[in-house]
Parts: C-alpha cells; sequence; structure tokens
C-alpha cells in the first residue's frame, strides 16, 4: 500500500487531504502529516510530526526522520506583505523541503508531488482575466506584472522532479470553502460572522460588495472535493495527469444573486428589495464615505490576451477596481458590531477570538470585485476526472461545521 506526507496539514486544504487519506486506509497504510505546530485527532494512519519549513535543508531533513513518503502533498503557505517576500520566502520553503528529501534519501522513494497553488496564476487579484481561465493561458510575466510566488513554486517542482526522478501535479483551486480549526482564512467564517452580527442587531442582509459582482459569475471550490481531487491525481498513472496543473474548481458556475437570498434564508434574514436603486448608490463608494474603492493594476490580467481576442481597447480590458458598498474593516470596527459580538460570543459559548481573526479585508475584497471569475474545469474532465459539488452546499455545509465547531452561533 502507498504512503502520503502533507504539508500544512492543519491548513483549509492540507486537513481536508490528510482526513481523506485517513478514511481511506485500505489504500494509504502510512499518512506523516507535518505542520508548524502538532495538533489535530488524526485516524490510526496517520502520524503526526513538527516541521519549520522555513528552517535549511538540512534542519528540515532531521526533522523529518525515518519519514519515506511515496507521494507528497505540498499544501503549505507563508502569507507575506509583499508579493516580492511570499515568492521569496514560499520558494525557499519548497525548495528546502525537496533538498531535504534529498538529504534524507527519501526522494528515491517519491514517485509523485502533487502542489496545491491556486487561480492567482491567472492574475484574479490583479483584475479582469479572460473568461474562462484555461491551464494553457500564458504566465504574466510582463515587466509591469509583480512577481507571482506560484510562477517559482511551479520551477523549482519542474526542475527538482528531472533531477531527482519524480513526476509532479499542481492544483488551481480559487477561493476555497472549508474548514480548518484556529484558521479564519476562508470566506464562510467571515460571511458567517457578518450575517450573525447582522442578524444580531435586526438589520436586513445587505449585500457590502459590487454591485457588478453580485451579478457576475463566479466558481469556487470546496476543500473537501480537493482533497477528493489530489487523492485520484496521486495515484492516476496517466500521461494526461503526469506532470500537469489543473484547475480544481466545484465543477458549478454560480452567482451571489442567486445565493445571497439563500445565505439570507439560513440566518432568517431579509434581504433589501432595493439594494441597487440609484438612490441605495449613491455615495456608497466614496473613499470616506460607507463604501470603499480601490483600483486594481491598469492593465488586467485580460489586457495580454485582449489583441489576439479582438477585444483591444473594449471596456472589458480597461482597469477594474474593488468598489464595496460597504468597507468591511471599517464596519468590524463599529462599537455596535463589536458590541454585537461580544454578546453573541458570551450567550453562544464562541470562541471570542473567530471575529479578531477574521479577515475583514478579504471578504471586502472577493466580493467588491468587479469582474467575472470563472476557471474551465475541461482538462482534468478529458483527464477522467468526474468529481462535482454545488457550490451553495459546500457553503451551507461549512457554516453548519462552523457552528458545530463553536465559531458561530446556531441558525435560528
Amino acid at each position: 500500500m502507498p504512503t502520503a506526507l502533507v504539508t500544512g496539514a492543519t491548513g483549509i486544504l492540507g486537513r481536508e487531504i490528510v482526513l481523506a487519506l485517513g478514511r481511506d486506509s485500505q489504500t494509504w497504510s502510512t499518512v506523516w502529516a507535518l505542520s508548524r505546530s502538532k495538533k489535530g485527532q488524526w485516524p490510526s494512519n496517520v502520524q503526526s510530526k513538527q516541521l519549520d519549513l522555513q528552517a535549511s535543508a538540512e534542519d528540515m531533513a532531521k526533522e523529518l526522520g525515518d519519514a519515506q513518503p511515496e507521494y507528497i502533498f505540498f499544501t503549505a503557505y507563508l502569507e507575506q506583505d509583499s508579493e516580492e517576500k511570499a515568492t521569496q520566502v514560499n520558494g525557499a520553503m519548497l525548495e528546502n523541503f525537496l533538498n531535504a528529501l534529498e538529504i534524507t534519501g527519501a526522494s528515491k522513494k517519491v514517485k509523485r508531488v502533487i502542489l496545491t497553488t491556486g487561480a492567482k496564476q491567472y492574475g484574479v487579484h490583479l483584475g479582469t482575466s479572460k473568461m474562462p481561465m484555461e491551464e494553457s493561458d500564458a504566465r504574466l510575466a510582463d515587466p509591469d506584472r509583480p512577481p507571482n510566488f506560484y510562477y517559482k513554486q511551479q520551477d523549482i517542482l519542474r526542475e527538482k522532479g528531472e533531477k531527482q526522478g519524480w513526476d509532479w501535479v499542481v492544483t488551481y483551486p480559487n477561493e476555497v470553502v472549508g474548514v480548518a480549526k484556529g484558521n479564519f482564512m476562508n470566506l464562510a467564517t467571515t460571511l458567517g460572522i457578518y450575517c450573525a452580527i447582522t442578524k444580531e442587531l435586526g438589520e436586513d442582509l445587505m449585500w457590502p460588495g459590487s454591485p457588478d459582482f453580485y451579478s457576475s459569475f463566479l466558481c469556487y471550490t470546496s476543500s473537501k472535493l480537493h482533497a477528493a481531487f489530489n487523492l485520484w491525481a496521486a495515484l492516476e498513472d496517466t500521461p494526461a495527469v503526469s506532470n500537469q496543473a489543473f484547475n480544481v474548481i466545484n465543477g458549478d458556475v454560480e452567482s451571489w444573486q442567486n445565493m445571497w437570498p439563500k445565505l439570507a434564508k439560513k440566518y432568517g434574514l431579509r434581504v433589501p428589495e432595493k439594494m441597487f436603486t440609484k438612490d441605495e448608490e449613491q455615495g456608497k463608494f466614496d473613499e470616506d464615505g460607507a463604501g470603499s474603492v480601490m483600483k486594481l493594476m491598469e492593465r488586467p490580467p485580460l489586457a495580454e490576451f485582449a489583441a489576439q481576442n479582438g477585444l483591444k481597447g473594449s471596456k472589458w480590458a480597461k482597469q477594474s477596481q474593488v468598489e464595496a458598498k460597504i468597507n468591511m474593516m471599517k464596519w468590524s470596527q463599529r462599537k455596535d458590531v463589536r458590541a454585537a459580538w461580544d454578546r453573541l460570543a458570551e450567550s453562544k459559548g464562541l470562541e471570542h477570538e473567530s471575529f479578531e481573526k477574521a479577515p475583514w479585508w478579504f471578504l471586502w475584497f472577493v466580493l467588491g470585485r468587479n469582474y467575472h471569475v470563472v476557471l474551465s474545469m475541461s482538462k482534468a474532465r478529458k483527464a477522467g476526472w468526474t468529481g462535482y459539488q454545488d457550490t451553495w452546499d459546500s457553503i451551507s455545509e461549512t457554516l453548519d461545521e462552523l457552528v458545530a465547531e463553536k465559531v458561530l452561533p446556531k441558525f435560528p
């Protein structure tokens, strides 16, 4: 039976991969779950190890000890305050880790490394991208583009695979929906807190983001579905999978126009009938007012493809922006909002730190974009992947799990 190793084992994506491997003990004999702190309860075939991925290759080799995995799932990453730093730090983490495997001799047993990256591959954080985004799309490598640590990591992966004799798979999930205890960097947690406080304040569920994004098309990734894809990709021994990168999204195309009323219903809230009338929108996007505007790169990613696609000079190839009706960072600092959370946390026995650690800027950015975000799943489908997850179901189920974890209050 094969053996596996997962880095970032307590993160939103790594955790689900470890659990999926652990549930399938008939296939996976031993799973090493690596994280900066040894925490979490795992199935019997999982061994927890502490590993500092910022250490040198030599120090990591000592920490890895006798771990001899055949399949490696690398999901760890460290957020930094600049793209330059992110590229340097995350590139070094992967390179030193793979070098550590060579030092211990474990690399001789490795068959495949599966690296998790994301849709930043296409510059979704920089503005409108070509729709839908496909794995064959060229990298955004012009001099005016910021560095992208996903590119750095994939170059390292390719080089080390050729040298050490194993192959690889890269995944591109987008805006992951899932649960990781103590990890609040996900959409569902912040959305759930926003809804819970809105309910506590007795207000209607106002859409906080861009009016354009409310009716735009989008794709999300369930952490459970991503885990299933990883296990499939690890053992799928065909040229269509070996040394390939894949978009991994749920398989449907959604819009918040469709899901916002469902979210409101789950919390027993009402959606205002006129969220986007002229009167409602007037003055909402003033930097000093209730909302906020942030211009993204002058040349959005789509500009790279505009000429060949007949879109040069079109409105779609022009600068994008984040235009939130409600500035979530300011909203989270309101006295009535903080007092409402304090009441909820105390009366419901919730983790009080959920509010403080929730990335309000992330919710502000994700819901405030004024463009579509759609990824193609055609490459994975052609390779034989048939997995699917309804996006609203994944959000609803994740909210239920967060209630069980005492991160969110029970629904009415």
